[in-house]
């Protein structure tokens, strides 16, 4: 016979917000567990070593805008395992290698094995000069759902361990002020919208770790004239969406509002566009490669197919970058 006393208790319902916070990053949260991410979801970073290249090259570029300085950061804001790190560092011309310093942020602990030169943290440094790179990060950042109910205002919407939702009191202070600005929903019972404004902080926060350089958040994303009307909250468990259940079995990600976290003199891009302006391109060799040297074409073809998939429209291609220049010019940064 089991005692109830034994059994761990239900929390009662509560915001999304709060909910994810514990689901993700909480003792016993997904993105604690050994194996990581890349173990229930591919990202740019996962597709093609092409993408960490032109996170290198971006870095070099920066490096050259900043007079090259005795040290240069590269911070890893939601880093993962290490992955994006440790191949930028393999990426960068000899000239610049040297004097990087790659920080690598995450909660999880440090895995084992993970290159000396990479410092692990669970917060960004403070005071650096150099890149701080952000890829699929803000989409994890907790925030609350709001519905429109029947009196026709955005309420907020509770939830359960198990997904169930139900209805909460409404939207008041600094979320009704970042809805009315951002994400203004019409009165129709129904529709949704996640409250970005806990990422617009989280980003501030970030950026504010540069002395001088360069931010850029690489996420799924939507801006305020094309905001999808029912919001885009979701889960990913082993490869595939699910259900959002905050019970620590699965990843709970939104899209992000990109133009929301944006500051003065920050430049929106798609992902296609970014790449396409760092060398990254999917067109195909040419056939005369095939006869001269065939092993170089067939590397060639490999390559331009890695290529078409990290910049391919409806896909990775269409994700949003966001480049928040800290006293540097973005224009030598982004020539092609």
């Amino acid at each position: 016979m089991t005692n109830d006393k034994d059994q761990p208790r239900a929390a009662a319902p509560r915001g999304w917000r709060e909910a994810t916070q514990a689901a993700l990053y909480g003792p016993h949260g997904f993105y604690r567990r050994p194996e990581g991410p890349a173990a229930h979801f591919r990202t740019s970073v996962h597709a093609s070593p092409l993408y960490a290249a032109a996170v290198a090259r971006l870095l070099s570029r920066l490096d050259a805008a900043l007079g090259h300085p005795d040290e240069v950061a590269f911070v890893d804001m939601g880093a993962g395992r290490g992955e994006l790190t440790t191949a930028v560092l393999a990426a960068l011309p000899a000239d610049v290698a040297p004097r990087v310093r790659a920080y690598a942020v995450e909660l999880a602990e440090r895995p084992d094995g993970l290159d000396r030169r990479i410092e692990w943290r669970s917060t960004p440094p403070s005071g650096v000069t150099g890149l701080l790179f952000a890829n699929e990060w803000l989409d994890n950042v907790p925030l609350d759902v709001a519905e429109v109910a029947a009196d026709g205002a955005p309420h907020r919407i509770l939830v359960g361990d198990d997904g169930t939702e139900s209805p909460g009191g409404p939207v008041e202070g600094p979320d009704a002020a970042w809805l009315a600005r951002w994400w203004p929903l019409a009165p129709e019972p129904g529709l949704r919208a996640e409250i970005g404004r806990p990422r617009d902080e989280a980003w501030a926060a970030a950026v504010a770790a540069l002395t001088r350089g360069l931010a850029v958040a690489v996420d799924y994303a939507h801006t305020r004239d094309a905001r999808p009307p029912f919001g885009t909250l979701t889960g990913f468990r082993e490869g595939r969406e699910t259900a959002p259940v905050p019970d620590g079995s699965c990843d709970i990600t939104a899209h992000v509002a990109l133009d929301a976290c944006a500051r003065d003199g920050a430049a929106l891009l798609t992902q296609r566009a970014a790449l396409g302006a760092l060398g990254v391109s999917g067109g195909r060799p040419p056939l005369a490669l095939a006869a001269s040297d065939p092993t170089a074409y067939v590397r060639a073809l490999t390559r331009a197919g890695e290529a078409a998939e990290l910049t391919a429209p409806g896909g990775l291609g269409d994700f949003g970058w966001l480049l928040q220049p800290v006293g540097v010019a973005l224009d030598a940064l982004l020539a092609d």
